[in-house]
């Protein structure tokens, strides 16, 4: 459905994203991660057509992303999404269906069934009487507003509540489900864990891994094993009771079990413990290697 290959843009003489390549299949989430100025938002808008790369390519739906009959198949959120503040959320919405050539009665009834799913009630509200959480739905819904195959989200709870980020991602979910295909950046890592297939980590406008999150873990994860055990030993943290030490393999367990036997203690407990997705992006992020899984 995306296809982007040796993307790259570059103002003046910097260099915002190099060499980007990767595809997202039809249905799927997939997220961009990558701290402020990775270059997250200016892939995306170039993904949208909204910039013109200066090398490399973007194909949405098999045609290229500057092409307009694409961006009549696309839906975009940007992350700073300012609307018509004086307009109530119906008449805003009707309004761009009506840009779009959407038949009034389709319109109407696409623009309830979203409102009705993103549980926003006022609707004859003014947008700009509206909370943060509710302008974010209405914008939400216009990127909706042509029933696009394709969705580009650029931070799409930036600055919401965990109730309302918690919903939105679930809004997500269910548009991969119902066969859109979603693309969306993040900075916070347990959203895209929650709702993403696949990701790509960018930095400093690279990215530097990219693939599924459990294929990510295997590759660049690190594995530590908490013992506990009835005595202190060199090394270990008084925990809850038991004395833990952490380390990195197999041979350094046992070496802790004859340290405990001969200290007139034991080992009572052994946990492994994996890297988190935040403490991969944190390594990676320090780390230009590119690596796909």
């Amino acid at each position: 459905m995306i296809d982007v290959d040796g993307l790259c843009k570059e103002y003046g003489g910097f260099v915002a994203v190099a060499d980007a390549t990767f595809a997202v299949e039809s249905g799927e989430v997939f997220g961009v991660v990558g701290p402020n100025g990775a270059g997250k938002t200016t892939t995306l808008k170039m993904l949208a057509g909204l910039l013109e790369p200066t090398a490399g390519s973007v194909r949405v739906a098999d045609l290229d992303a500057g092409d307009p009959e694409m961006r009549r198949n696309l839906g975009f959120l940007p992350e700073e999404s300012p609307l018509y503040e004086e307009m109530t959320a119906r008449s805003y919405l009707s309004f761009f269906a009506d840009l779009y050539d959407v038949p009034r009665d389709v319109a109407e009834e696409r623009i309830e069934g979203t409102l009705d799913r993103l549980e926003l009630a006022h609707r004859d509200r003014k947008i700009g009487d509206m909370s943060k959480g509710m302008t974010r739905k209405v914008a939400i819904a216009r990127a909706l507003v042509n029933d696009p195959d394709v969705l580009i989200f650029d931070e799409p709870a930036s600055g919401l509540d965990p109730r309302t980020t918690n919903y939105i991602n679930q809004f997500v979910g269910e548009l991969a489900d119902r066969g859109k295909t979603v693309v969306f950046s993040a900075h916070n890592l347990y959203h895209v864990e929650d709702v993403c297939d696949r990701i790509a980590i960018m930095n400093e406008g690279e990215i530097v891994a990219r693939g599924g999150l459990e294929a990510i873990r295997e590759a660049h994860g690190r594995t530590a094993y908490h013992v506990y055990t009835t005595v202190p030993l060199e090394g270990s943290v008084r925990e809850n009771g038991r004395h833990k030490s952490v380390v990195g393999d197999y041979e350094a367990i046992e070496r802790i079990r004859e340290a405990a036997d001969e200290a007139g203690g034991r080992v009572i407990d052994v946990r492994t413990k994996g890297s988190s997705l935040e403490e991969i992006f944190l390594d990676l992020a320090g780390d230009g290697r590119e690596a796909e899984t």
